[in-house]
């Protein structure tokens, strides 16, 4: 009998210089890269308060780096490394693996620290009757999405890491014949930390020191 509910987490090891590149210029390499870490601890901690002990971090980058074996041993978490040829693929792998043992699973990334347990709660109860839900973002991606059964066009060949995600995401659910509002769920979008000018916003709403 599957499980109710699980979470998945894509996350990058933080070594400098491969990790939060459009931080570099503000933050600098290493600063970029404890950037990563602090994000990705924080979503640990937001994923194991709505999940419990039901949470995947699903890595990319160095599978050594001593990191991972720090998040298994603070969070009782497993890691499992991505796979596939683009971010989409990675994605829709990483939720399939999820569903193999859980009712509904969720995705999401290190990129949005404004991200609570409750939005993750709202975002599994809104799958209980359309197959998919998304969070928006406020940058025209998506910052999580949860699903009971997720429509693989739409983890397509999309410009990952674009303004147009989110947009070219509906239209592959409509391509697919899905009904918006009936078989996919979009909640309120929230901001994520991806360019300099967030780093304030995040500054501001006390997500990160002075």
């Amino acid at each position: 009998m599957s499980a109710p509910f699980a979470i998945g987490i894509m996350a990058r090891a933080p070594v400098a210089g491969e990790t939060k590149t459009r931080l570099i210029p503000a933050l600098g390499a290493e600063g970029a890269a404890q950037l990563q870490r602090k994000l990705t601890l924080q979503a640990l901690q937001t994923a194991v308060q709505a999940a419990r002990q039901a949470v995947v971090l699903f890595t990319a980058g160095d599978a050594r780096h001593p990191f991972w074996a720090e998040c298994t041993d603070r969070f009782g978490v497993r890691c499992i490394g991505q796979r596939g040829a683009h971010l989409g693929a990675r994605m829709l792998q990483a939720l399939q693996t999820l569903l193999q043992t859980h009712e509904t699973a969720a995705l999401i990334g290190t990129d949005c620290p404004a991200l609570q347990p409750r939005h993750l709660i709202d975002l599994r109860d809104g799958v209980q009757t359309p197959r998919m839900a998304f969070i928006p973002a406020e940058d025209g991606g998506y910052v999580a999405v949860a699903a009971r059964e997720p429509l693989a066009s739409a983890f397509g060949t999309l410009d990952w890491g674009t303004s147009a995600v989110m947009a070219q995401t509906r239209a592959a659910l409509l391509a697919g014949g899905w009904r918006a509002g009936h078989d996919w769920a979009e909640l309120a979008p929230l901001w994520d930390l991806d360019r300099p000018a967030d780093l304030e916003r995040a500054r501001r709403e006390g997500w990160l020191p002075d």
